[in-house]
């Protein structure tokens, strides 16, 4: 018997035969997601039941991000509003987990100047939980793990959101150090999952019912590479697509530098793995990508994508990109719309810079105005409009097969759901589609989704 299940015993003890609710919010990535599952996994074990309103909660626990500053703002502002929540009800047990916490100035921050929080947990420290709840139901006035772990609660069970979409993270923490990002310092070193584990978490899945399975890490393409060679990530995306079926096999991200032609056979060879990439480039000048540490040159990133459509010249592709990074120049810029261009991809996930303190680029002069850097971003989203107006129309006359997973909220009458290639698909229909595999030929095109009917089978 290990020690969270004597704990856990002993917290049932302590809260009795009332109902005792959680309330947890999630912020951030699809990895804090995934985390926040695992947190509900564990207080389900505890007794708890759930609720969506945080004035009904007798325990709230906010899974915060840490990627932007202003993410940062946002959470403690949130916190700051849950004073009166503590003064209404002083049973109440407040607790900040994520990546915000493992930075150990913001968790002294937080034990200091807001008293209305009873325990911080790091990201690692899931499995530690049960032991930080059960200090404060004896009454401790403080209690927090905010400590590397290795084994990353890869054997937590998981209150999933979703009955049909399941997310598998397979690796933790980040090795690249992009001069922007945050993440390795509070995510830790990569660290591999064992393939056997993954393995056997998506048979179960599927075995359930799940038909999409995505695979999780901050940068998928490296995992393995602290196995000792046992396998690669294309190994593994192979050794998934075997088991037997109906579901569809989805990860991200993928970083550009270690996007090798194994990989790319094996997206092309595995009938499971979804035709899309997700390519983070960030910049198209080879001075930015040089000083954001990416690793990769625009030619590079371009040779890439030329090997994915010389073998499918309508395979999807979608991309991350910063606007007005540190004295970025016109020069600069029109390198980023060139590739696009060049790429034409289906979408793309554009963000302005910000200042992250504690990042590298954060001490780098920028003469920039907010002004500029707006007018920049203004004309990317309007050149990737005219991108993806056009280059949606591959798809008319195309059938096209699609997870249903809402009813449209544009349409009444309409079921919305995503293509293999990731494209969002509305199609009439009601919510007795949702979590199946449907066919659908495509008749219209708008730039954001397309349109068409369902095939009767």
């Amino acid at each position: 018997m290990d020690d969270n299940t004597v704990i856990i015993g002993e917290i049932k003890r302590l809260l009795g035969d009332r109902p005792h609710l959680a309330y947890v919010r999630s912020f951030g990535c699809q990895l804090n997601v995934s985390d926040g599952e695992k947190l509900k996994g564990l207080l389900k074990k505890m007794g708890y039941g759930f609720t969506e309103d945080e004035s009904a909660a007798d325990l709230i626990i906010l899974n915060t991000c840490a990627v932007r500053e202003n993410a940062e703002d946002r959470v403690f502002g949130i916190v700051g509003s849950m004073k009166k929540l503590k003064e209404l009800k002083p049973s109440l047990i407040i607790g900040i987990a994520g990546c915000m916490t493992a930075q150990s100035h913001v968790a002294e921050k937080i034990k200091k100047s807001y008293p209305q929080v009873d325990f911080v947990l790091g990201t690692s420290a899931i499995n530690g939980l049960p032991r930080l709840l059960l200090d404060c139901l004896n009454g401790a006035r403080f209690s927090a793990d905010i400590a590397e772990y290795d084994d990353f609660s890869a054997e937590v069970e998981q209150v999933r959101e979703s009955s049909f979409k399941a997310s598998v993270p397979i690796m933790f923490g980040c090795n690249n150090f992009c001069t922007y990002c945050i993440v390795p310092y509070v995510r830790g070193r990569e660290r591999s999952r064992r393939p056997e584990d993954i393995i056997s978490e998506v048979e179960g899945l599927v075995r359930d019912g799940y038909k999409e399975i995505m695979l999780l890490g901050q940068n998928v393409n490296s995992y393995g590479n602290d196995l000792g060679g046992e396998m690669s990530f294309p190994q593994l995306l192979r050794r998934l697509n075997a088991i037997e079926g109906d579901f569809w096999i989805r990860f991200m991200s993928s970083h550009p530098k270690d996007a090798s032609t194994e990989l790319i056979d094996a997206i092309f060879d595995c009938e499971k793995v979804a035709k899309h990439l997700h390519l983070p480039v960030q910049s198209g000048s080879d001075e930015i990508l040089r000083r954001m540490n990416r690793r990769y040159t625009a030619e590079k990133y371009l040779s890439i994508v030329d090997d994915i459509y010389s073998r499918d010249p309508d395979f999807s592709l979608t991309t991350d990109i910063i606007v007005g990074f540190p004295d970025e120049t016109n020069e600069d810029f029109e390198a980023t719309l060139a590739i696009m261009e060049r790429v034409r991809y289906d979408n793309i996930y554009s963000f302005i810079y910000s200042k992250r303190t504690g990042t590298k680029a954060a001490e780098m002069p920028d003469g920039i105005s907010e002004e500029e850097k707006g007018q920049r971003m203004r004309r990317l989203l309007e050149v990737q409009r005219g991108i993806s107006t056009e280059h949606y129309k591959r798809f008319i006359g195309r059938r096209m097969r699609v997870l249903a997973d809402d009813v449209s909220k544009k349409r009444e009458g309409y079921v919305t759901g995503k293509s293999s290639e990731f494209i969002i698909v509305e199609f009439e229909g009601d919510s007795s589609l949702i979590g199946q595999f449907v066919e659908v030929e495509v008749t219209e095109a708008m730039n954001w989704a397309v349109i068409g009917r369902r095939i009767q089978k």
